[in-house]
């Protein structure tokens, strides 16, 4: 049966490094699920692959749009689905890489039908947040849908704009076109995630934070700071940067509150992760060889 082999797991652990052992071995396709390597324009913050690694096997979704436009997982979902069924008329294997979790679930386990957003909606419920800040956004979410209210993370600003576009565009809550239910696939789906000591974890990404330092961030970020507006510029490392240029904190500040923050990230990831029963947790030292016995046992 074709396969889709899912690589996941907390920023900085080694995913990409892990997929193109199995790309090699295998033959196929690597499909990214960033959310923000999917932007071109941003080769130091979003740590996409390298050159190098990009010609080691055929990659997708890497550096495709361009900073302004909009993408969601709902039509990652669909992109994702649309190019898999032309991969598989020729190959028995696909590799999805990243740790977006919304991205992974959206081809994993389907997002559910949810109404488009029209350019009026998002602007009113933009002006929501523009207008009274985070405070405004959780007042009219209690009000529009209390249910979701109450186990929206109400931290995220994001996440409660987004169910005030879904509840102003369809006229419903958005708690009731949740249905959570699993899409069926016409492949089978293998997920594994990267698992090492925490404190290892936290090493590497620090390292991966002063290496983007050394190599130009903070003059990638200078050169975007125009679009900072935009929802692809609101990310760890632009957000800190963009700080520090408008004098809110020093340097040493912003690089080290780029490395918590990610820091952070990185543990919401492995929060999402080890709720889902169908991830196998793997050494990054023996997961290839593990993943290759587990596919085909005769190797």
């Amino acid at each position: 049966m074709k396969t889709l082999i899912v690589i996941t797991g907390p920023t900085g652990s080694g995913k990409t490094d892990l997929a193109l052992q199995l790309a090699g071995r295998l033959g196929c396709h690597i499909l990214s699920a960033d959310s923000r390597q999917i932007y071109r324009g941003l080769p130091i913050g979003t740590a996409p692959p390298t050159p190098e690694q990009l010609s080691a096997a055929p990659h997708h979704f890497i550096a495709t749009l361009d900073l302004d436009s909009y993408y969601s997982a709902a039509q990652y979902e669909e992109d994702a689905l649309k190019l898999l069924e032309t991969l598989f008329k020729t190959d028995d294997y696909a590799i999805m890489c990243g740790g977006s979790m919304m991205y992974v679930d959206a081809v994993t386990r389907g997002i559910d039908l949810l109404p488009t957003i029209s350019e009026d909606v998002r602007r009113t419920a933009y002006n929501i947040y523009e207008q009274g800040g985070i405070d405004a956004v959780r007042e009219k979410l209690q009000e529009f849908d209390p249910d979701y209210y109450a186990i929206v993370d109400k931290c995220n600003h994001k996440r409660m704009i987004h169910a005030i576009e879904i509840t102003l565009q369809a006229g419903q809550p958005y708690s009731s076109l949740r249905t959570g239910a699993v899409k069926p696939r016409p492949f089978k789906i293998l997920k594994y995630a990267i698992e090492m000591p925490r404190e290892i974890l936290f090493e590497r990404i620090n390292r991966r934070v002063d290496l983007m330092i050394e190599a130009g961030l903070e003059e990638e970020a200078l050169r975007v700071l125009p679009l900072r507006h935009l929802n692809s510029l609101n990310t760890v490392g632009y957000k800190e940067l963009f700080a520090m240029m408008d004098g809110l904190m020093d340097r040493d500040t912003a690089i080290a509150r780029i490395a918590k923050n990610t820091r952070v990230y990185a543990k919401k990831q492995i929060t999402w992760l080890k709720r889902d029963p169908d991830v196998c947790w793997l050494s990054a030292a023996t997961a290839c060889d593990e993943i290759m016995r587990a596919i085909s046992p005769a190797q």
